[in-house]
């Protein structure tokens, strides 16, 4: 796993991501890239297992933004949306690690970006926030100025 501190290790933002864009521009995230190998049948018993538990886990330790807010991924709303943990939400970034193995195993790059301001906040809760990267928020403001 590669290490990007596009600003330090203290930041108060991280992220665990592709290093390179998807399909549709996007930075897959960590989760992502473990629920695409699952989908493709890629994941041994053992990794599915810890897939399964470990998603749940996740599920019920942390609200889904988009149950408070059903528009906060969506794509015309919010082209580019990507969730971020809080660095303090260390209960929460510890089990990333197993994700990384699962990742590494397969060959799937995964780095960790941290940043002190990844973009236009569009939900924040106490171990999270959604951001709109400012390059997306740039390409959306300035193509809707078209005339």
């Amino acid at each position: 796993m590669e290490m990007i501190d596009s600003e330090d290790a203290a930041a108060p933002y991280v992220r665990f991501q592709a290093p390179h864009r998807n399909s549709r521009g996007h930075f897959t995230g960590v989760f992502g890239l473990v629920n695409n190998l699952a989908r493709d049948g890629r994941l041994s018993d053992e990794q599915e297992s810890f897939r399964r538990s470990n998603n749940s886990w996740y599920d019920a330790a942390y609200t889904d933004p988009s149950t408070v807010d059903p528009q906060v991924y969506d794509g015309t709303v919010n082209p580019g949306a990507a969730a971020w943990f809080k660095s303090s939400a260390t209960h929460l970034i510890a089990r990333v690690s197993g994700y990384l193995e699962v990742l590494s195993a397969h060959g799937v790059e995964c780095q960790t970006v941290r940043s002190a301001d990844p973009g236009r906040i569009v939900y924040e809760d106490d171990v999270q926030i959604v951001v709109v990267p400012y390059a997306l928020d740039a390409v959306t403001i300035q193509s809707t100025d078209i005339p």
